[in-house]
């Protein structure tokens, strides 16, 4: 068994590209809705994916969230939540500053805060892999395991090649609904592109001892 794992489960990294004065290019999901903004996913084989949309806004609010992140790679959590909070009433069309709302406010321990502003982020693009498989994270933390799993799967639904919502759905099916089919599936998934995993390499040796293979 490997429980001590689980609650290692690795979050999704945005991509934060800032363009001129107006205009903030962050981490979110294609759509097709012209009420949304415009946005686009590229996928680069051997780093993953960059998830972009476009949308104006003043260059106070660019530089609020700069700053934002600055506070939160600082340790800063408090000035960091409150500055995220302004930046996504001025913005609330973009879905990175709730992301990174819900991640931050999951580290400060706020799990209902988290699911709040993960769900909203949702609601405003929702194919945002990151924000489902963060959504995923606090919905296994609070034992809600089938919401989980469907959160697992709609980021993998949106790009297959997820290999962090893979990995966690493939601890979920293992150590929380017992379905090892599902476990070892997702598991040999994700070696796909995470080979160097030794750890993960390990649990799927176990897995197949136990399903007798």
């Amino acid at each position: 068994m490997h429980t001590s794992t689980a609650d290692r489960l690795l979050n999704a990294r945005r991509n934060v590209v800032l363009l001129a004065a107006s205009t903030l290019l962050m981490s979110a999901c294609a759509t097709t809705e012209t009420t949304r903004p415009p946005s686009r996913i590229e996928i680069q084989e051997e780093v993953g994916f960059t998830i972009t949309e476009k949308a104006r806004i003043g260059g106070d609010v660019r530089a609020d969230y700069e700053e934002a992140l600055r506070y939160l790679e600082q340790g800063r959590h408090d000035e960091g939540i409150a500055l995220l909070e302004a930046v996504a009433a001025a913005a609330p069309q973009l879905s990175a500053p709730r992301i990174d709302l819900g991640i931050a406010y999951h580290r400060a321990g706020s799990l209902d805060a988290a699911e709040s502003n993960l769900v909203l982020a949702i609601q405003s693009n929702p194919d945002q892999p990151v924000a489902h498989n963060e959504l995923g994270i606090v919905y296994r933390k609070t034992g809600r395991f089938a919401q989980a799993r469907e959160s697992y799967e709609a980021a993998l639904e949106i790009y297959p090649g997820f290999h962090f919502a893979r990995r966690n759905l493939a601890i979920l099916c293992d150590l929380y609904l017992a379905d090892l089919n599902c476990a070892l599936e997702n598991y040999e998934a994700y070696m796909t592109t995470v080979p160097s995993d030794d750890e993960a390499s390990m649990w799927i040796s176990d897995i197949r001892y136990r399903l007798g293979q």
